[in-house]
Order: C-alpha cells, then sequence, then structure tokens
C-alpha cells in the first residue's frame, strides 16, 4: 500500500514536498516514481528513483526543479518540488515497479490514491 501526502496550494515559484510512505510487503529493489495528472490530461511520468536510490529520471520538465530521494528505512519515497509553475499543477501518484528504472505507468503495479498540488499565479 502506498501513501502519498504533502500536496496542497501553492503560488508560482513556491516549493512543495510530497511523500509516499510504503506498507505492507514492500521491497528496497523496486523503482518507486511519480506521475501526475492534469485535469483533460493523460497521467505522465515525472520522476523515478533505483532501489538502491543510486540512480534518477527526470522527464525533461521538472529537470533542475523537482528532486527525487528515498529513505529505504522508513520506506518512504520524497518529491521535493522547487520553483514551481502553474502548469505542474495535477495530481500527483506514486507507484512500485519491477523494472528498473522504468518511466511507463504500465510497468507500475503499486498506486497510491494520488495528492492535489495546486500552483496559483
Amino acid at each position: 500500500q502506498l501513501v502519498e501526502s504533502g500536496g496542497g496550494l501553492v503560488q508560482a515559484g513556491g516549493s512543495l514536498r510530497l511523500s509516499c510512505a510504503a506498507s505492507g510487503r514492500t521491497s528496497s529493489h523496486y523503482t518507486m516514481g511519480w506521475f501526475r495528472q492534469a485535469p483533460g490530461k493523460e497521467r505522465e511520468f515525472v520522476a523515478a528513483i533505483s532501489g538502491s536510490g543510486g540512480n534518477t529520471y527526470y522527464t525533461d520538465s521538472v529537470k533542475g526543479r523537482f528532486t527525487i530521494s528515498r529513505d529505504n528505512v522508513k520506506s518512504t519515497v520524497y518529491l521535493q518540488m522547487n520553483s514551481l509553475k502553474p502548469e505542474d499543477t495535477a495530481v500527483y501518484y506514486c507507484a512500485a515497479s519491477s523494472l528498473y528504472g522504468s518511466r511507463w505507468s504500465h510497468e507500475y503495479h503499486s498506486w497510491g490514491q494520488g495528492t492535489q498540488v495546486t500552483v496559483s499565479s
């Protein structure tokens, strides 16, 4: 089970940190990813991190602004979001995949319920 938290309303240029707590059967070998879905749009990949945390992957639009990290002792994945823009407004989901470095939503087998991020201009 994955549970996201940390969403909210923030002004453009502000920051938020999302958390994703894993419970039940978890594995530090899973790639963990963050995806987002804006109204009327398809779910899109945001960032992913390998099981050890040694490799990270980002979509181009968030590079240099967002940072994904994980704490395997706490079974928690984080997404630090800085310099937020109105176009970052979406529901953000975390997910787990057994495929290394996956960017594709269909390769993720477990999903959280999502947390809303709204960036005002």
